[in-house]
Formats: structure tokens, C-alpha cells, sequence
């Protein structure tokens, strides 16, 4: 998928090396992420980790309840099984390189891409079970 940018709302995401279509298991892809953009809400990965490198802007990111804004230079991880969540409220978009391992694919972004470019708002039921198919858990509602 190199070179392809699955477009998603304010986000874009270019999968630089698809771990699932190569077989090299990790996989890594720039996420652009527009300011105030709409974002996936707080999940975790059943079989996945995740590293997020901030290239440009700010991007904030919070793994487990820890919330940082990360600049140009900084990094988070996210293991197996962390609820994480990013968003941008800042004024600038924010570029980032995030890898997966193992990865789920480009195709994840390609279908929540189809989903989210239905007419009308998102199906929040659609969203779950592509999130689902590819093991990512929503987390649950704050009491």
C-alpha cells in the first residue's frame, strides 16, 4: 500500500510498510491528524502494541490515563491490551509515525474509510464491528 492515503475524516493515514500484506508482522504508517479532527474514541488492542514518534505539530496522546502532548521528537508506547486515545486540539496539524506489532493492516483504515464514508454520520454499530474484526476493544464509559 505505499504511497496509497486513506483519507478518513480530518485524518490521513500512509502506511509506509503494511506488516500484514508483507508478512514482516510490524507494521508503520505517517498519521496526519488535522486540528480538532474527529478521532477514534478510547480503545485498546487485544494483540497489539503501539509506538506513536510525533514528526510536526503536537499531537496529544493518552495511554492508561496518562495524557501528554507530544512535540516534534517524542514518543509514547502503548502496550497490548492500554486504553489509548489521541486527538489534536492544537492549532497546527500534527504528523506522526506509528508502528504496530504485530500489525493489522492498511485494510483497517480502508474500512473504517468505507464506514465513515457513508452517507450521513458514522454508523457507530458499523465502526464497532470493523474495530472488532481487527481486535481493537472499545473501552468503556467513565463512571
Amino acid at each position: 500500500m505505499t504511497g496509497e492515503k486513506v483519507r478518513i475524516g480530518g485524518l490521513e493515514v500512509d502506511y509506509k510498510l503494511d506488516g500484514v500484506a508483507t508478512g514482516a508482522g510490524s507494521g508503520l504508517f505517517e498519521l496526519t491528524v488535522a486540528p480538532g479532527a474527529r478521532v477514534p474514541p478510547p480503545h485498546s488492542h487485544t494483540a497489539n502494541e503501539e509506538t506513536i514518534y510525533v514528526l510536526q505539530g503536537v499531537l496529544r496522546y493518552c495511554v492508561d490515563g496518562e495524557m501528554r502532548d507530544l512535540a516534534a521528537g517524542e514518543h509514547m508506547h502503548t502496550p497490548r491490551g492500554s486504553v489509548h486515545s489521541f486527538s489534536n486540539p492544537h492549532a497546527e496539524a500534527a504528523r506522526a509515525l506509528v508502528m504496530l506489532t504485530p500489525d493489522i493492516g492498511a485494510q483497517y483504515f480502508r474500512d473504517v474509510a468505507e464506514v465513515v464514508g457513508q452517507p450521513g454520520p458514522p454508523d457507530p454499530a458499523a465502526l464497532t464491528r470493523v474495530m472488532e474484526r481487527y481486535g481493537l476493544v472499545l473501552a468503556k464509559p467513565a463512571a
